[in-house]
């Protein structure tokens, strides 16, 4: 087994919040106790239900955000505390692909500018060597050369993704971090953009930290899933395991939630997630997903469970391993 590129260990990351001159400052509990590993040539799906910390934590291991607590290695290297002169050479081993491809690139520089400025920054190629770079780099996802004149605008939805991950690739980053990198393109433009992440991967060996919401997209493209929940990982479990059948009553109904091309006729979905999500400035004790979980029992309010191995895999659940899911169902399965 190789290395880690990236190692977090009890993550923490909160927000002081003050609405008031006269009221106490409260604290939003972004990122709780998160721990987990990413290695070279994997890719690493992070799933869960908006507000969960999914972008908090890529922008902790992007060193973006300081985390509050807990450790983040870089290749075994303690980079938590290092300050932003520290950080700039090590930023090339860490690259990232937003969602919104159109806002990640300067409008006013001209596609050739925006690739040959991490080239810049990174190597000690000359103007014309960064040039003729660039258009290698253009070429890998699927753009010709002619694209370095052009500007974000002359470009669509998914000629600027590829130009996102074309910027990302220049420095020859270990890990790539995808926030919802598809979510705001076409349903066929994504089918290329996530082929084309997946060649990427298997040519250079990177490793990708893939956000989504798309529960369906990361059950196949994933090596392994991490399922977050008001700040915390729930479970985390190679993608098979999860096609099986996941342990966590909330990973369960998440990806029950989720649309099926060949659904079975009469055969009913498992029950879904009832009530809001807690608030993260207020979590609740014990358990947070208790007050949603249709087998929370006493202690689950009482006790908060550690993330902890069940059937090869973690999870963070008293009762995983314990849990009749077809009861749950209705007798289905």
């Amino acid at each position: 087994m190789t290395a880690p590129v990236l190692e977090v260990v009890d993550l923490v990351k909160h927000y002081p919040v003050r609405r008031g001159p006269f009221e106490p400052r409260k604290i939003v509990h972004a990122l709780d106790g998160v721990s987990l590993t990413v290695r070279r040539g994997e890719t690493l799906a992070i799933v869960g239900e908006s507000g969960c910390g999914k972008s908090t934590l890529a922008r902790c291991l992007l060193r973006l955000e300081d985390p509050t607590g807990g450790t983040i290695r870089l290749h075994g290297a303690d980079i938590t505390s290092l300050d932003a002169d520290a950080m700039r050479p090590l930023r090339r081993h860490v690259q990232i692909v937003f969602q919104d491809p159109y806002a990640s690139l300067n409008p006013r520089w001209s596609i050739g500018t925006l690739m040959a400025d991490p080239l810049r920054l990174h190597t000690k190629l000359s103007r014309a060597e960064r040039r003729v770079r660039a258009a290698e780099l253009l070429a890998i996802v699927g753009l010709g050369g002619e694209f370095l004149e052009r500007y974000p605008h002359e470009l669509s939805g998914g000629q600027r993704q590829r130009v996102a991950i074309a910027r990302a690739l220049a420095v020859e980053p270990d890990a790539i971090i995808c926030d919802e990198p598809v979510s705001a393109l076409d349903v066929s433009i994504q089918a290329q953009v996530i082929n084309l992440l997946m060649r990427l991967r298997r040519e250079f060996g990177i490793a990708l930290v893939f956000i989504s919401h798309d529960l369906s997209l990361v059950k196949h493209i994933a090596d392994r899933i991490a399922v977050m929940y008001l700040g915390q990982i729930v479970e985390l479990a190679d993608a098979a395991g999860m096609r099986e059948g996941a342990k966590h009553p909330y990973s369960r109904a998440l990806f029950a939630a989720a649309p099926t091309v060949d659904p079975v006729p009469g055969v009913s979905c498992e029950a879904p997630i009832g009530g809001d999500v807690p608030s993260p400035i207020d979590p609740p004790s014990g358990c947070r997903f208790h007050t949603r979980c249709a087998f929370a029992k006493d202690d689950c309010a009482l006790t908060a469970p550690s993330l902890r191995a069940v059937e090869g895999r973690s999870v963070r659940c008293h009762y995983a391993g314990e849990l009749d899911f077809a009861r749950w169902a209705g007798g289905s399965s």
